[in-house]
């Protein structure tokens, strides 16, 4: 199993989250995150003053699939969230060591 961490715009959520329910996964978290990478904020004009935002809204969605479908969700977040241009995101993937479902006590694939 797979933890699949990314961020993205938060215009492309519903994309991205239609892409990956194609594609089989059942579950994702979504946060609310701000942050900057190479885009690196922009300034903005409020009452005549100029100031600068530093750090951008975005969404960070977590989602853990069996090694089966992380190529597929992969794919499907990569096509989705990407406008071509600086601040589309990032995707970062690490390993799962265990899933336990709280309520029923399941473990691992079943969890999901």
């Amino acid at each position: 199993m797979k933890l699949i961490s990314c961020i993205i715009r938060p215009h492309k959520l519903e994309e991205v989250r239609d892409a990956l329910t194609a594609g089989g996964v059942s579950g994702i978290t979504v946060s609310e995150v701000r942050g900057f990478g190479r885009q690196k904020g922009h300034t903005e004009l409020y009452r005549g003053a100029e100031y600068v935002v530093d750090f951008l809204p975005k969404l960070k969605l977590e989602v853990v699939v069996s090694d089966e479908l992380l190529d597929a969700a992969l794919e499907a977040i990569q096509q989705s969230a990407r406008t071509g241009n600086v601040g589309d995101g990032k995707i970062f993937v690490g390993p799962i060591d265990q899933v336990i479902r709280i309520r029923t006590g399941e473990l691992d694939a079943d969890a999901l």
